[in-house]
């Protein structure tokens, strides 16, 4: 059953011609009638169902606008560098103690990154990390040697870009109180990431099938694709 709220928000909005971020944002904010600070949100789905091969994205995009999200970081190395994951920001930082902790369930950061020499002892673990998404990837920047690069990444605003297995992709460009270029800069930002990784990847026509915006308690617009100023 809708609330009050909802019932006041605009009908069949998903159906209308795609429109420019521009325009789209000015709705999206006015959409925005919650009393938390709403995210505003990409929907993009991509032609990944390609006849040799299956498309699958999954790297990651530093915002230049950030995310207005607060991450808790921890890094999993060994004792020399310590000292350097706690100056560069770290929220929790171990060794084999910090494994076994993770091991028992104790999970309670949500970016974990590990220097190579560890992750061989962090691979075990997959079963735990994987399902919550966050086993270290080197293709994403979290198994480095160089832990302030990574750390000051993901505290500075890094959003992940990953389809699922319909194509389906949904990524937050900030929130309704971020000014309007500052979501501009973000959504600018994962259109050239997702530029790159169809020169990456063998593309039969355009990688985005559709683009919607909406924000988290509103409703979804339709976008018309390419870079705005």
């Amino acid at each position: 059953m809708s609330s009050k709220r909802f019932k006041k928000l605009p009908e069949n909005t998903s159906s209308l011609p795609a429109e420019v971020i521009n325009k789209l944002l000015i709705e999206v904010k006015k959409n925005c009638t919650t009393k938390f600070d709403e995210s505003v949100d990409l929907n993009i789905q991509i032609n990944n169902k390609q006849k040799k091969s299956e498309i699958n994205i999954r790297t990651v995009v530093n915002l230049p606008g950030g995310t207005g999200k607060k991450v808790k970081v921890a890094v999993v190395c060994e004792e020399a560098k310590l000292s350097e994951a706690k100056s560069s920001g770290a929220d929790i930082v171990g060794g084999d103690d910090f494994i076994e902790k993770i091991k028992n369930g104790e999970i309670n950061f949500e970016k974990l990154i590990c220097t190579p020499t560890m992750m061989i002892k962090l691979s075990k673990l997959g079963k735990v990390l994987g399902p919550k998404g966050l086993m270290p990837n080197p293709k994403l920047g979290s198994v480095t040697d160089d832990l302030n690069k990574a750390i000051t990444d993901a505290k500075s605003g890094q959003a992940e870009i990953r389809n699922d297995k319909d194509g389906n992709i949904g990524v937050s460009i900030g929130k309704k109180s971020f000014n309007d270029d500052l979501l501009i800069k973000n959504y600018n930002a994962i259109l050239e990431t997702l530029e790159k990784e169809k020169s990456n990847n063998i593309v039969k026509g355009d990688l985005i099938r559709s683009a919607f915006i909406t924000s988290t308690m509103g409703v979804s617009y339709k976008l018309k694709l390419g870079k705005s100023i």
